[in-house]
């Protein structure tokens, strides 16, 4: 850990001089207590860095969260061993293709038995909490079982015993972002009024205690919960497929699920704040986490340590070293099909931004994380399925 200023430390040992300043700005805002804490994986976001815990008082940033609200990860560890599975692997990556739509979730036409319950839990929740989704998004439950494109997938993986675990990494889908993108616009407007002045205009907050704190809070937590559904229904579609490709039933010897950009109330330091994880995982002691690596590369099982500078937190995963558009520049499908070799995936153009060299080194964030989770699996990948 490196202690960058009293407002600040840090636990990235790869860290580029945007993304430190984006930081250090951040942590100077008046409300931050006691300290922004930057995450292994940290890397350049919209207004405040993707990778980071940032606990506030008495308000909170709507961008700090991030626009894939509740996005995250799920997992199940299945009783079948790498023995048992079949050899032809393409049968199941197309399979899962077929069962749950790849993109924000237009594609869907239908409403499946098994999303039924979870949409109708929504929509209670949606009427507690006193506003309509289809508001934001007209069709908003045809996006329940959706996976979305970019560094969301789904893989069949194994672990250092030859286990094999389903694994996935989505969030609230567009409704989610609708939301998110919404009440970014009501904090910036509320800063103007105030004409308070702030150093980028995407650290607008709201107030607690005000209407639009309240409004954001009630829409933020239902996104929060439409996310957690989401993987649990695609999850459910997954070992489904996986059943039929191994002809056989899949027990759940256990499952995960955990966000990593979400807020919520907790005590640090002897004060309530709401902690907005960025690209962050709750990891107190015992907590269950879930850090995936890139495509191509490994994801850990891991177990909270609870360490109280961190805020109780730790990476969610690799970190972009390259953008989206510098990764199309510097490499090549060549390039991605050698990185994937031996893993059963679709070789597309549309995934070279996803090329394992466009990230961090994932053991070095794990390296870096040693003193906030201990790992309990490393898993290699089998299949990988992308949206796009």
């Amino acid at each position: 850990m490196e202690t960058i200023s009293p407002k600040l430390l840090n636990w990235a040992s790869i860290l580029d001089e945007k993304t430190r300043e984006q930081a250090v700005m951040t942590s100077q805002l008046p409300f931050i207590y006691p300290h922004l804490a930057l995450m292994p994986d940290a890397h350049l976001g919209k207004g405040a860095t993707v990778g980071s815990v940032i606990p506030t008082l008495g308000a909170i940033i709507p961008a700090a969260v991030g626009v894939d609200i509740g996005c995250g990860m799920i997992a199940v560890r299945t009783q079948y061993g790498l023995k048992d599975l079949p050899k032809d692997r393409k049968t199941l990556r197309e399979d899962i293709e077929r069962a749950i739509p790849l993109s924000a979730g237009h594609n869907n036409r239908t409403v499946l038995p098994t999303a039924e319950p979870r949409i109708a839990e929504l929509k209670r929740l949606a009427a507690k909490a006193g506003f309509n989704p289809g508001q934001y998004v007209e069709k908003w439950e045809l996006q329940l079982g959706s996976l979305g494109s970019g560094n969301h997938f789904i893989e069949v993986c194994a672990d250092e015993s030859d286990a094999v675990w389903l694994f996935l990494h989505s969030g609230s889908r567009g409704i989610g972002n609708k939301i998110a993108q919404h009440h970014i616009g009501i904090a910036r407007r509320v800063v103007t009024k105030s004409r308070v002045h702030l150093p980028d205009p995407d650290l607008a907050y709201l107030e607690e205690g005000t209407p639009q704190f309240e409004r954001y809070i009630a829409e933020l937590r239902w996104a929060q919960h439409f996310a957690l559904l989401n993987r649990e229904e695609m999850m459910d579609r997954v070992t489904t497929q996986f059943g039929h490709w191994v002809r056989g039933r899949v027990r759940e010897l256990e499952r995960i699920n955990c966000h990593h950009n979400f807020t919520q109330q907790e005590t640090h330091y002897g004060k309530s704040v709401w902690v907005s994880r960025k690209g962050a995982i709750k990891a107190g002691p015992g907590d269950p986490g879930l850090i995936p690596g890139s495509m191509g590369t490994a994801s850990y099982v891991v177990e909270g340590r609870g360490n109280p500078a961190s805020l109780n937190s730790s990476p969610h995963g690799a970190g972009r070293e390259y953008s989206r558009n510098a990764a199309r520049k510097a490499f090549s499908l060549e390039e991605l099909k050698k990185a994937m070799r031996g893993i059963e995936f679709r070789a597309s153009e549309a995934f070279i931004d996803e090329i394992p060299a466009a990230y961090k080194p994932i053991d070095q964030v794990m390296h870096d994380a040693a003193d906030l989770v201990s790992v309990r699996h490393k898993l290699r990948q089998l299949v990988n399925v992308k949206g796009n």
